[in-house]
Protein backbone atom coordinates (compact mmCIF):
# COMPACT_ATOMS: atom_id res chain seq x y z
CA UNK A 1 0.00 0.00 0.00
CA UNK A 2 3.00 2.46 -0.19
CA UNK A 3 3.81 4.84 -3.50
CA UNK A 4 7.15 4.07 -5.03
CA UNK A 5 9.92 6.07 -5.89
CA UNK A 6 12.67 5.47 -8.94
CA UNK A 7 15.76 7.12 -8.40
CA UNK A 8 19.08 5.91 -9.75
CA UNK A 9 20.08 7.09 -6.54
CA UNK A 10 18.69 4.64 -4.51
CA UNK A 11 19.03 1.57 -7.22
CA UNK A 12 21.63 0.16 -4.47
CA UNK A 13 19.61 0.03 -2.15
CA UNK A 14 17.26 -2.48 -4.13
CA UNK A 15 20.08 -4.82 -5.17
CA UNK A 16 17.54 -7.73 -5.93
CA UNK A 17 14.72 -6.42 -6.97
CA UNK A 18 13.77 -7.91 -10.41
CA UNK A 19 13.91 -5.46 -13.06
CA UNK A 20 10.50 -6.62 -13.98
CA UNK A 21 9.25 -5.51 -10.64
CA UNK A 22 10.32 -2.24 -11.22
CA UNK A 23 9.12 -1.32 -14.08
CA UNK A 24 5.81 -2.60 -13.32
CA UNK A 25 5.29 -1.44 -9.94
CA UNK A 26 7.23 1.62 -9.28
CA UNK A 27 5.11 4.55 -10.53
CA UNK A 28 6.28 7.85 -8.59
CA UNK A 29 8.62 9.80 -8.94
CA UNK A 30 9.26 11.44 -5.62
CA UNK A 31 11.89 12.58 -2.84
CA UNK A 32 10.39 10.93 0.49
CA UNK A 33 12.66 9.37 2.92
CA UNK A 34 9.58 6.72 4.06
CA UNK A 35 9.44 5.80 0.79
CA UNK A 36 12.83 5.04 0.03
CA UNK A 37 12.57 2.82 3.88
CA UNK A 38 9.64 1.58 2.39
CA UNK A 39 11.65 -0.07 -0.44
CA UNK A 40 14.53 -1.10 1.56
CA UNK A 41 12.11 -2.99 3.85
CA UNK A 42 10.31 -4.49 1.00
CA UNK A 43 13.62 -5.37 -0.73
CA UNK A 44 14.78 -7.19 2.67
CA UNK A 45 11.20 -9.26 2.70
CA UNK A 46 12.16 -10.47 -1.09
CA UNK A 47 15.22 -11.43 -0.30
CA UNK A 48 14.05 -13.86 2.27
CA UNK A 49 11.08 -14.91 0.36
CA UNK A 50 14.08 -15.71 -2.14
CA UNK A 51 15.90 -17.40 0.44
CA UNK A 52 13.15 -19.09 2.32
CA UNK A 53 12.30 -21.03 -1.64
CA UNK A 54 15.49 -22.03 -2.37
CA UNK A 55 15.82 -23.76 1.69
CA UNK A 56 12.43 -25.28 1.61
CA UNK A 57 13.43 -28.78 1.48
CA UNK A 58 15.32 -28.04 4.82
CA UNK A 59 12.65 -26.19 6.34
CA UNK A 60 9.27 -27.84 5.26
CA UNK A 61 9.44 -30.11 8.77
CA UNK A 62 9.66 -26.90 10.47
CA UNK A 63 6.69 -25.10 8.37
CA UNK A 64 4.44 -28.17 8.91
CA UNK A 65 4.99 -28.55 13.01
CA UNK A 66 4.14 -24.89 13.41
CA UNK A 67 2.01 -23.66 11.22
CA UNK A 68 -1.39 -25.12 11.33
CA UNK A 69 -5.61 -24.35 11.87
CA UNK A 70 -4.99 -22.24 14.97
CA UNK A 71 -1.50 -20.40 14.05
CA UNK A 72 -1.24 -19.76 10.19
CA UNK A 73 1.98 -17.99 10.82
CA UNK A 74 5.37 -18.72 12.84
CA UNK A 75 7.78 -16.02 13.93
CA UNK A 76 11.24 -16.35 11.85
CA UNK A 77 13.54 -17.32 14.77
CA UNK A 78 11.37 -20.74 14.63
CA UNK A 79 13.82 -21.62 11.42
CA UNK A 80 16.86 -19.93 14.03
CA UNK A 81 16.51 -22.08 16.50
CA UNK A 82 16.27 -25.61 14.77
CA UNK A 83 18.57 -24.30 11.49
CA UNK A 84 21.45 -22.23 12.66
CA UNK A 85 23.87 -23.66 10.15
CA UNK A 86 22.22 -22.79 7.04
CA UNK A 87 24.56 -20.37 5.74
CA UNK A 88 21.15 -17.83 5.25
CA UNK A 89 19.81 -17.77 8.65
CA UNK A 90 22.21 -14.53 9.23
CA UNK A 91 20.64 -13.00 6.59
CA UNK A 92 17.45 -13.53 8.32
CA UNK A 93 19.02 -11.96 11.61
CA UNK A 94 20.36 -8.72 9.93
CA UNK A 95 17.08 -7.77 8.04
CA UNK A 96 14.80 -8.58 11.19
CA UNK A 97 17.57 -5.90 12.84
CA UNK A 98 17.27 -3.37 9.80
CA UNK A 99 13.34 -3.45 9.61
CA UNK A 100 13.26 -3.02 13.78
CA UNK A 101 15.84 -0.01 13.14
CA UNK A 102 14.23 1.61 10.41
CA UNK A 103 10.55 2.07 11.68
CA UNK A 104 12.53 3.23 14.99
CA UNK A 105 11.03 0.33 17.06
CA UNK A 106 14.34 -1.83 17.76
CA UNK A 107 14.62 -1.20 20.95
CA UNK A 108 10.38 -2.04 21.69
CA UNK A 109 10.64 -5.40 20.46
CA UNK A 110 13.80 -7.87 19.66
CA UNK A 111 11.53 -9.47 16.57
CA UNK A 112 9.37 -8.64 14.18
CA UNK A 113 9.35 -11.03 10.90
CA UNK A 114 7.08 -14.45 10.67
CA UNK A 115 6.03 -16.45 7.87
CA UNK A 116 2.47 -16.31 6.84
CA UNK A 117 -0.05 -18.78 5.49
CA UNK A 118 -1.62 -15.65 2.56
CA UNK A 119 -4.66 -18.95 1.81
CA UNK A 120 -6.21 -20.63 5.23
CA UNK A 121 -7.97 -22.88 2.60
CA UNK A 122 -5.05 -24.27 1.13
CA UNK A 123 -3.79 -25.81 4.11
CA UNK A 124 -4.95 -29.41 4.08
CA UNK A 125 -3.30 -29.97 0.53
CA UNK A 126 -0.17 -28.40 1.75
CA UNK A 127 0.57 -30.14 5.26
CA UNK A 128 -0.73 -33.39 2.59
CA UNK A 129 2.34 -32.88 0.49
CA UNK A 130 -0.33 -32.26 -2.85
CA UNK A 131 0.71 -29.25 -3.56
CA UNK A 132 4.33 -27.39 -3.81
CA UNK A 133 4.45 -23.62 -1.83
CA UNK A 134 5.29 -19.66 -3.49
CA UNK A 135 7.06 -17.54 -1.17
CA UNK A 136 5.89 -14.00 -1.62
CA UNK A 137 6.35 -10.53 0.16
CA UNK A 138 4.25 -7.80 -0.16
CA UNK A 139 5.68 -5.03 -2.57
CA UNK A 140 6.21 -1.40 -1.44
CA UNK A 141 4.29 1.72 -3.08
CA UNK A 142 0.79 2.20 -3.50
CA UNK A 143 -1.49 -1.08 -3.84
CA UNK A 144 -3.13 0.43 -6.38
CA UNK A 145 -0.37 0.49 -8.72
CA UNK A 146 0.48 -2.45 -7.92
CA UNK A 147 0.83 -4.84 -11.42
CA UNK A 148 1.05 -8.31 -9.52
CA UNK A 149 2.10 -10.12 -7.00
CA UNK A 150 6.29 -11.48 -6.89
CA UNK A 151 6.59 -15.15 -5.67
CA UNK A 152 9.22 -17.60 -5.76
CA UNK A 153 8.33 -21.05 -6.12
CA UNK A 154 10.87 -23.76 -4.38
CA UNK A 155 12.75 -24.73 -7.79
CA UNK A 156 13.89 -20.82 -8.81
CA UNK A 157 10.97 -19.95 -10.60
CA UNK A 158 8.86 -16.63 -10.20
CA UNK A 159 5.20 -16.81 -10.81
CA UNK A 160 3.61 -13.34 -11.07
CA UNK A 161 0.21 -13.50 -9.05
CA UNK A 162 -3.00 -11.73 -9.26
CA UNK A 163 -3.06 -8.41 -6.85
CA UNK A 164 -6.57 -8.70 -5.60
CA UNK A 165 -7.41 -12.10 -6.43
CA UNK A 166 -6.08 -14.76 -3.62
CA UNK A 167 -4.08 -17.98 -5.34
CA UNK A 168 -5.80 -21.66 -4.69
CA UNK A 169 -1.75 -22.49 -4.31
CA UNK A 170 -0.14 -22.52 -0.26
CA UNK A 171 1.99 -18.90 -0.64
CA UNK A 172 3.61 -17.95 2.58
CA UNK A 173 4.26 -14.63 2.85
CA UNK A 174 7.27 -13.16 4.52
CA UNK A 175 5.94 -10.19 6.66
CA UNK A 176 6.15 -8.19 10.08
CA UNK A 177 3.99 -9.45 12.71
CA UNK A 178 1.58 -6.78 12.65
CA UNK A 179 0.61 -7.04 16.39
CA UNK A 180 3.87 -7.01 17.29
CA UNK A 181 4.76 -3.55 15.33
CA UNK A 182 1.37 -1.43 16.13
CA UNK A 183 1.82 -1.90 19.69
CA UNK A 184 5.66 -1.60 19.21
CA UNK A 185 5.27 1.62 17.21
CA UNK A 186 2.21 3.08 19.61
CA UNK A 187 4.69 2.75 22.64
CA UNK A 188 7.19 4.95 20.04
CA UNK A 189 4.74 7.09 19.66
CA UNK A 190 3.63 7.65 23.35
CA UNK A 191 7.10 8.16 24.86
CA UNK A 192 8.13 11.00 21.77
CA UNK A 193 4.59 12.94 22.52
CA UNK A 194 5.80 12.74 26.46
CA UNK A 195 8.99 14.01 25.98
CA UNK A 196 7.76 16.61 23.30
CA UNK A 197 5.17 17.58 25.66
CA UNK A 198 7.93 17.22 28.74
CA UNK A 199 8.32 20.67 29.21
CA UNK A 200 5.23 22.05 29.39
CA UNK A 201 4.34 19.29 31.92
CA UNK A 202 7.25 20.28 34.06
CA UNK A 203 5.93 23.48 34.66
CA UNK A 204 2.41 22.34 35.25
CA UNK A 205 3.56 20.19 37.72
CA UNK A 206 5.85 23.05 39.45
CA UNK A 207 2.62 25.79 39.90
CA UNK A 208 0.89 22.71 41.16
CA UNK A 209 3.93 22.55 43.65
CA UNK A 210 3.17 26.22 45.06
CA UNK A 211 -0.10 25.29 45.93
CA UNK A 212 -1.79 25.85 48.83
CA UNK A 213 -2.35 22.69 50.76
CA UNK A 214 -6.21 23.74 51.11
CA UNK A 215 -6.40 23.84 47.26
CA UNK A 216 -4.82 20.37 47.16
CA UNK A 217 -7.46 19.04 49.50
CA UNK A 218 -9.68 20.84 47.12
CA UNK A 219 -8.30 18.88 43.98
CA UNK A 220 -8.11 15.78 45.51
CA UNK A 221 -11.46 15.54 46.08
CA UNK A 222 -12.35 16.16 42.53
CA UNK A 223 -10.14 13.15 41.59
CA UNK A 224 -13.24 11.24 43.09
CA UNK A 225 -15.94 12.28 40.69
CA UNK A 226 -17.01 10.17 38.03
CA UNK A 227 -14.79 9.94 34.90
CA UNK A 228 -16.80 11.11 31.65
CA UNK A 229 -15.33 8.98 28.89
CA UNK A 230 -17.18 8.14 24.92
CA UNK A 231 -17.01 4.56 24.83
CA UNK A 232 -16.81 2.60 21.03
CA UNK A 233 -20.10 0.57 21.15
CA UNK A 234 -19.52 -0.68 17.01
CA UNK A 235 -17.13 -0.12 14.02
CA UNK A 236 -17.07 -1.37 10.60
CA UNK A 237 -15.26 -0.60 7.93
CA UNK A 238 -16.17 0.01 4.45
CA UNK A 239 -13.06 -0.51 1.97
CA UNK A 240 -13.53 -1.33 -1.46
CA UNK A 241 -10.82 -4.06 -2.11
CA UNK A 242 -7.62 -4.64 -0.31
CA UNK A 243 -4.86 -6.91 -2.01
CA UNK A 244 -4.99 -10.70 -0.35
CA UNK A 245 -1.52 -10.12 0.58
CA UNK A 246 -1.67 -7.20 3.43
CA UNK A 247 -3.65 -9.88 5.63
CA UNK A 248 -5.33 -8.39 8.33
CA UNK A 249 -6.01 -5.02 8.95
CA UNK A 250 -3.89 -2.98 12.14
CA UNK A 251 -5.99 -0.01 12.46
CA UNK A 252 -5.65 2.53 15.63
CA UNK A 253 -7.44 5.52 16.53
CA UNK A 254 -5.23 8.93 16.92
CA UNK A 255 -8.08 11.00 19.14
CA UNK A 256 -7.38 14.79 18.84
CA UNK A 257 -7.90 17.88 20.57
CA UNK A 258 -6.77 20.64 22.74
CA UNK A 259 -5.26 20.68 26.27
CA UNK A 260 -7.74 21.76 28.93
CA UNK A 261 -5.53 23.73 30.97
CA UNK A 262 -3.05 25.35 28.21
CA UNK A 263 -2.49 26.28 24.59
CA UNK A 264 -1.60 22.37 23.83
CA UNK A 265 -2.79 20.21 21.72
CA UNK A 266 -3.92 16.83 23.01
CA UNK A 267 -3.15 13.66 21.24
CA UNK A 268 -4.24 10.09 22.77
CA UNK A 269 -3.52 6.93 20.66
CA UNK A 270 -5.98 4.42 20.71
CA UNK A 271 -5.25 0.55 19.66
CA UNK A 272 -7.64 -1.67 18.07
CA UNK A 273 -6.35 -5.23 17.93
CA UNK A 274 -10.03 -6.56 17.02
CA UNK A 275 -10.57 -4.64 13.91
CA UNK A 276 -9.20 -7.46 11.30
CA UNK A 277 -11.12 -7.09 8.84
CA UNK A 278 -13.23 -4.88 6.27
CA UNK A 279 -17.15 -4.98 5.78
CA UNK A 280 -17.46 -6.82 9.38
CA UNK A 281 -19.37 -5.10 12.49
CA UNK A 282 -17.30 -5.28 15.32
CA UNK A 283 -18.72 -4.21 19.10
CA UNK A 284 -15.66 -4.01 21.30
CA UNK A 285 -17.39 -1.66 24.46
CA UNK A 286 -14.07 0.17 23.97
CA UNK A 287 -13.31 3.52 25.42
CA UNK A 288 -12.34 6.52 23.08
CA UNK A 289 -11.59 9.42 25.11
CA UNK A 290 -11.17 10.34 28.65
CA UNK A 291 -12.75 13.84 28.80
CA UNK A 292 -10.77 15.56 30.83
CA UNK A 293 -7.64 15.61 28.53
CA UNK A 294 -10.10 17.65 25.68
CA UNK A 295 -10.79 21.51 26.30
CA UNK A 296 -14.67 22.45 25.34
CA UNK A 297 -16.06 18.86 25.12
CA UNK A 298 -14.84 18.30 21.87
CA UNK A 299 -12.38 15.97 19.96
CA UNK A 300 -11.89 14.75 16.65
CA UNK A 301 -11.29 11.02 15.89
CA UNK A 302 -8.80 9.69 13.18
CA UNK A 303 -8.31 6.44 12.29
CA UNK A 304 -5.28 5.34 10.43
CA UNK A 305 -3.53 2.31 9.45
CA UNK A 306 0.12 0.86 9.86
CA UNK A 307 2.53 1.72 6.65
CA UNK A 308 5.41 -0.10 6.08
CA UNK A 309 7.25 2.93 5.61
CA UNK A 310 6.75 4.80 8.53
CA UNK A 311 9.20 5.17 11.29
CA UNK A 312 6.74 6.01 14.58
CA UNK A 313 9.10 8.47 16.60
CA UNK A 314 9.47 10.40 13.04
CA UNK A 315 5.18 10.45 13.22
CA UNK A 316 4.53 11.37 16.57
CA UNK A 317 7.12 14.40 15.84
CA UNK A 318 5.73 14.71 12.60
CA UNK A 319 1.69 15.16 14.48
CA UNK A 320 2.92 17.13 17.48
CA UNK A 321 4.57 19.64 15.30
CA UNK A 322 1.29 20.26 12.73
CA UNK A 323 -0.81 20.52 15.76
CA UNK A 324 1.29 23.17 18.04
CA UNK A 325 1.54 25.36 14.77
CA UNK A 326 -1.80 25.71 14.17
CA UNK A 327 -2.64 26.75 17.76
CA UNK A 328 0.21 28.67 17.53
CA UNK A 329 -1.07 31.07 14.70
CA UNK A 330 -4.61 31.21 16.82
CA UNK A 331 -3.98 34.09 18.74
CA UNK A 332 -6.80 33.67 21.46
CA UNK A 333 -7.99 29.93 20.70
CA UNK A 334 -11.20 30.80 23.01
CA UNK A 335 -12.64 32.89 20.71
CA UNK A 336 -13.18 30.02 18.27
CA UNK A 337 -13.58 27.31 20.88
CA UNK A 338 -14.11 23.85 19.42
CA UNK A 339 -13.63 25.03 15.92
CA UNK A 340 -10.20 24.71 16.03
CA UNK A 341 -10.01 21.20 16.38
CA UNK A 342 -10.87 20.04 13.06
CA UNK A 343 -9.05 22.64 11.40
CA UNK A 344 -5.68 20.98 13.45
CA UNK A 345 -7.16 17.62 12.11
CA UNK A 346 -7.59 18.56 8.67
CA UNK A 347 -3.48 19.73 9.02
CA UNK A 348 -2.51 16.79 10.19
CA UNK A 349 -4.38 14.70 7.55
CA UNK A 350 -2.92 16.90 5.19
CA UNK A 351 0.57 16.05 6.41
CA UNK A 352 0.90 12.61 6.99
CA UNK A 353 1.20 11.44 2.61
CA UNK A 354 4.03 13.71 2.21
CA UNK A 355 5.67 13.69 5.27
CA UNK A 356 5.75 10.03 7.11
CA UNK A 357 3.69 7.42 5.68
CA UNK A 358 3.71 6.38 1.80
CA UNK A 359 0.60 6.44 0.27
CA UNK A 360 -2.95 8.24 1.33
CA UNK A 361 -4.47 4.38 2.15
CA UNK A 362 -2.86 4.65 5.49
CA UNK A 363 -5.19 7.23 6.68
CA UNK A 364 -8.29 5.41 6.54
CA UNK A 365 -10.93 8.26 7.80
CA UNK A 366 -11.63 10.73 10.07
CA UNK A 367 -14.97 11.94 12.45
CA UNK A 368 -14.68 15.45 12.75
CA UNK A 369 -16.20 17.22 16.05
CA UNK A 370 -17.13 14.25 18.53
CA UNK A 371 -18.87 15.78 21.50
CA UNK A 372 -18.55 14.82 25.24
CA UNK A 373 -22.22 14.12 26.11
CA UNK A 374 -23.48 13.45 22.86
CA UNK A 375 -24.72 9.94 21.38
CA UNK A 376 -23.63 8.81 17.82
CA UNK A 377 -25.41 5.56 16.41
CA UNK A 378 -24.16 4.34 12.53
CA UNK A 379 -22.22 7.59 12.29
CA UNK A 380 -20.55 7.88 9.24
CA UNK A 381 -17.01 9.13 8.92
CA UNK A 382 -16.73 12.23 6.71
CA UNK A 383 -15.16 9.93 3.76
CA UNK A 384 -17.66 7.37 3.84
CA UNK A 385 -14.99 4.23 4.71
CA UNK A 386 -15.80 3.97 8.64
CA UNK A 387 -19.14 3.80 10.62
CA UNK A 388 -19.42 4.01 14.30
CA UNK A 389 -21.59 4.03 17.35
CA UNK A 390 -20.71 5.73 20.15
CA UNK A 391 -22.57 6.65 23.75
CA UNK A 392 -21.24 8.54 26.74
CA UNK A 393 -20.23 6.49 29.49
CA UNK A 394 -19.99 7.72 33.41
CA UNK A 395 -17.29 5.76 35.05
CA UNK A 396 -17.37 5.91 38.91
CA UNK A 397 -14.60 5.46 41.09
CA UNK A 398 -13.48 2.52 42.55
CA UNK A 399 -15.04 2.31 46.00
CA UNK A 400 -12.77 1.60 49.16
Amino acid sequence: MKKIIILSAISTLLIGLSTAQAKNNHQNISVNPSLIKAERISAQKRMLAQKLSQNYKQLAPLLRANINEQHTQAPLSTFLDHQSQLAFTQQMVQADKKIRKWKGIENETNELLEVRLANKNSLNDWQDSKVDPLFAYEPSGDDSQWQYIEAFDIYGNVHQLDVYQAPEVPVFVIDSNSDKELKAGLNVMRAKIKQISKSSLVQQNEELSNHSPSTLMSEQKLTTAPIQTTQLKKIRLEYDQEPWISGRAEVFALINGVDPSRDKPTIDLIEMPYLDYDQTDYFPDQVLVHWTRYRWGAADIILMEQDDGTNYAELAVLLMQVAEEILKSIPDPEVQGYAIIPQITTKIIQALPDGILTNDDDFVDVFYTIMQDSSYVDHPAAGGNAVITLEPLEIDPTRP
